[in-house]
């Protein structure tokens, strides 16, 4: 099959200073259209040697199939939103070429798309013109678009006047309704309220449903993970990484963090600790007893800590915090179980582990804390090691866990599944007044 996205060794260079150049008015435009082939005779030879310039990407190459749903993710300045760019014909490659073998549909941050001076109306039609969709299709979709954007009342205005969560309902209106094969997303369901939110990711899962290929930027690795079944790993303009969603994500947040699923210390004079005790190793686990850089969120997952008490009769509590992605404290627990709760424990090696349910986290990546205390006789740090592993949880949108049928960011550090009770009652079986079995005073 022949992939309907093909980059070769693809290199944008910028000059400092020109990466983010201000629209101009259509008079401008035209002017400097004109003015195009007298500006290349002059900067001939021109460009001092010495001036600064910046490879936003190098050497990036990559095919996309038919159908795939493909994220980009990166820091900051990886290249992500130049490349899409570049994608859409927005910008020039500096070196080595791409070719596309359908229309594509961009959805670009605020600003990239539609010019300022047009109406929604008449940016509408501007973009399908673009792209070579015919003026009586755009008519037969017009309404379906503005009603979907949800600014009927506001779309005879320049687009120069719209608030950014505007500008991006339409932008995605009409990105998602024009029907290209290809559709380019950069951060797009981060702006707007969460009702339009949960559109848009309906949308997007509508789109991912007929076939369409799709490519998608955010720096939501949840998102990521459930909505694209590839990603592709950017950093300083170059491609560092390819392969299935789950395991770039978590490569990333990984090298990111410098933390991975399992840490371990084989010479125990360098282990965490002091003359009563010190860690060995601390891991995520699955009950087979796997490590787990990441889980299913219906799966229970355990985090298991190997420590050696080097004194006798030492009451030794093994505890663990965790903490998600925003920095956010989501639990801390501590070894309360019955065998060795306030019992002095024997010198030797000890393994504990910490089961957390499935369908008990949110999504997301968690970071791990692991520290070893006294509580008796006194109040007594042992050692404390913070960030030790990591380890993400994956949700898909198939709906048997607490999520449901929805489908977009769900707020909150845990997400329990927990059981409801629902009471049917035919409405000839309730006398006047009562609500569900209760006598309602009046």
């Amino acid at each position: 099959m022949r992939p309907i996205i093909k980059v070769e060794n693809l290199g944008k260079q910028y000059g400092f200073g020109g990466l983010h150049p201000s629209y101009m008015t259509f008079r401008e435009a035209a002017a400097a259209t004109l003015m195009k082939p007298f500006r290349r005779v002059r900067r001939r030879g021109l460009q001092p040697a010495s001036a600064e310039r910046l490879w936003a990407l190098k050497d990036v190459s990559f095919e996309i199939e038919p159908g795939e749903v493909v994220g980009l993710i990166g820091d900051n300045g990886a290249g992500k939103s130049t490349l899409l760019k570049i994608l859409s014909r927005i910008v020039e490659p500096t070196t080595g070429k791409f070719e596309l073998y359908g229309r594509i549909g961009s959805l670009l941050e605020v600003g990239t798309g539609f010019h300022p001076d047009l109406s929604g109306r008449e940016n509408i039609f501007l973009n399908g013109a673009l792209l070579g969709i015919k003026r009586v299709e755009l008519q037969r979709r017009f309404d379906e678009i503005v009603a979907f954007s949800e600014i009927e009342q506001f779309i005879d205005l320049p687009v120069k006047w719209y608030s950014s969560g505007m500008y991006l309902r339409l932008a995605f209106s009409v990105a998602a309704h024009l029907n290209t094969e290809i559709l380019t997303m950069d951060e797009v369901l981060a702006v707007g309220d969460i009702s339009f939110q949960q559109k848009c990711i309906d949308k997007v899962n509508e789109i991912r449903e007929q076939g369409r290929t799709i490519l998608f930027v955010s720096h939501s690795m949840a998102a990521v993970t459930r909505l694209c079944e590839r990603v592709i790993l950017l950093d300083k303009g170059r491609v560092v990484s390819d392969g299935p969603a789950a395991e770039v994500v978590n490569s990333y947040m990984g090298e990111s963090l410098n933390v991975a699923a399992v840490r371990e210390w084989p010479d125990p004079r360098s282990a965490p600790g002091n003359e009563v005790v010190r860690i060995r190793r601390v891991r995520v686990r699955t009950k087979e007893g796997d490590t787990a850089p990441q889980v299913d969120i219906r799966s229970p997952v355990g985090i298991e800590i190997i420590y050696e008490v080097l004194q006798p009769n030492q009451i030794l509590t093994p505890s663990f915090d965790l903490f998600n992605e925003q920095g956010v404290h989501v639990f801390a627990v501590h070894d309360v179980g019955l065998e060795w709760r306030r019992e002095p424990r024997p010198v030797g090696r000890y393994v504990s582990t910490m089961w957390i349910p499935g369908n008990a986290l949110s999504e997301g990546h968690l970071m791990v804390q692991a520290s070893i205390l006294s509580y008796h006789p006194g109040l007594r740090l042992h050692t404390r090691e913070p960030n030790v592993v990591t380890f993400q949880v994956v949700e898909s949108a198939e709906g048997d866990s607490a999520r449901g049928d929805y489908v977009g960011a769900v707020p909150g550090v845990v997400r329990p599944l927990l059981p409801w009770q629902t009471d049917f009652y035919q409405m000839t079986d309730m006398p006047p007044g009562d609500i569900g079995g209760r006598r309602v005073s009046e």
